[in-house]
């Protein structure tokens, strides 16, 4: 298990070319695991903060809003996003993120290889080409239990965005047999146990499971909400 969480983030300044302060932290990064990830971020913008516009040309990328409002720009094109929201945006897409609410601004980043970057570093393709029905980038509500399939917007090998709940006391036992899964708890308390390791978990903490790991997640008395994404693993298990 790979564990994290965003107390103690670093500061940035002048994120993408944008003037002023931000908060990022990475939870997992793409040289630690099997699959097509590049990384696992959390960031924040206080009010009126804003992460630059950028195109996006190697790796596609998902941004899970957390707490505050503000709006996505998307080939310059302003959407407004809060809790819950989805977005993703694919290969060829400019994209930045403005907060315009009065609180701070936090969201969930995967950061995804595309199939070229992908091939280079022996870690796909799952899926090399865009078809004419596939959108460069999208917003989706996740506000309650579900999921969603990206495959409609991203080119590469990720499966399932999910937002799971558990009730009190309630355990789920997932492997990452063929697949890698990154888990962000949203609310409530539990604990992960892999083997004899074990960690707590709490609000901001992720979990990411490896290629060939396995992990049993039981809530607290309070019940545990997270998101969970899945990503397809081409190729055998690690040695």
């Amino acid at each position: 298990m790979i564990v994290a969480d965003a107390a103690a983030p670093a500061e940035v300044h002048d994120v993408h070319g944008a003037a002023g302060v931000s908060w990022w932290k990475c939870f997992a990064r793409g040289s630690e695991l099997a699959g097509a990830w590049e990384a696992v971020e959390w960031a924040r913008l206080p009010p009126g903060g804003l992460s630059g516009e950028h195109l996006h040309t190697r790796t596609e990328e998902v941004y899970i809003v957390l707490t505050g409002h503000g709006e996505i720009i998307l080939n310059g094109r302003h959407t407004r996003v809060g809790p819950g929201d989805v977005v993703l945006t694919g290969l060829g897409t400019r994209h930045g993120l403005l907060n315009t609410g009065p609180e701070p601004l936090s969201w969930l980043v995967v950061e995804l290889l595309g199939p070229a970057t992908a091939a280079v570093f022996g870690r796909g393709p799952a899926r090399a080409e865009r078809n004419e029905a596939m959108s460069a980038a999208r917003v989706f509500h996740l506000g309650e239990p579900g999921e969603i399939d990206p495959r409609s917007v991203l080119t590469g090998p990720l499966q399932r965005i999910a937002r799971q709940r558990l009730a009190p006391g309630q355990s789920d036992t997932v492997g990452a047999e063929g697949r890698e899964l990154t888990y962000f708890v949203i609310d409530g308390s539990g604990r992960a146990t892999s083997g004899t390791a074990s960690a707590a978990l709490a609000p901001e903490v992720s979990l990411t499971l490896p290629l060939g790991t396995g992990a049993t997640l039981t809530a607290g008395p309070d019940g545990l909400e997270l998101y969970v994404l899945e990503l397809l693993v081409t190729g055998g298990e690690p040695e």
